[in-house]
């Protein structure tokens, strides 16, 4: 099993997604934790490798690519959140290319580019190299998504300010699970894992995923 925390890349998307949170995140105290995270402070990767920034793919079709789930129709944040957890912890290596799980993924982000942190995303994916290797090995898992939370901070800024929303329509949801992991002769091994997602989810339109979180919120 190959297993790696990739790296949080802290650049101009970024600065472009905190611009759509501004209002949120300061009523929250969050604004330092946005812009000033380490690489330290982000949750263990939900797959086994990172891969640097890269160009973003062009959008895949709606019906999803390989073994990749198509996007969620699901308009209610908390419900989408578990949608989009369980398709980030889960991988079919044996049947899926690399191309075809980014384009997969590439499907659930919001379309809006001046929120979407995709490189971020990506960079939970094993990189091609690592993905041959772990096709070479037969490597796949599932998740079973157990429970999706608001966190108290982001309830505590809607509390506050609840007009702080209708800029990005951007929720934080924290969602938790098990992730089991499967490859050649047997082997095996499952992991608790918790994320926090910020997840768009404008009135009369279906959610789309922005950006995971470098820690994950309570």
């Amino acid at each position: 099993m190959y297993s790696h925390a990739g790296h949080w890349p802290a650049n101009k998307r970024i600065t472009l997604l905190a611009i759509g949170l501004t209002i949120l995140l300061a009523l929250a105290g969050l604004a330092a934790w946005w812009t000033g995270r380490s690489e330290t402070d982000r949750p263990a990767s939900p797959s086994p490798a990172g891969t640097p920034p890269t160009t973003a793919p062009a959008q895949p079709p709606a019906g999803g690519t390989g073994t990749v789930a198509p996007p969620a129709k699901i308009s209610d944040p908390l419900a989408y959140g578990k949608a989009a957890a369980q398709v980030l912890w889960t991988y079919d290596t044996r049947t899926t290319s690399h191309p075809q799980h980014l384009a997969g993924l590439r499907g659930w982000v919001t379309q809006e580019t001046k929120y979407a942190d995709w490189p971020g995303i990506q960079a939970q994916i094993p990189d091609p190299v690592l993905w041959t290797r772990m096709h070479d090995n037969a490597q796949h898992a599932e998740a079973n998504v157990t429970e999706s939370r608001f966190p108290s901070s982001f309830k505590q800024a809607l509390a506050e300010d609840p007009t702080a929303l209708t800029t990005a329509y951007i929720y934080f949801v924290t969602v938790t699970g098990k992730q089991q992991i499967s490859w050649n002769g047997g082997g095996a091994g499952a992991e608790d894992r918790s994320v926090t997602l910020a997840v768009q989810c404008r009135p009369g339109a279906d959610c789309s995923l922005v950006a995971i979180s470098p820690r994950v919120l309570s």
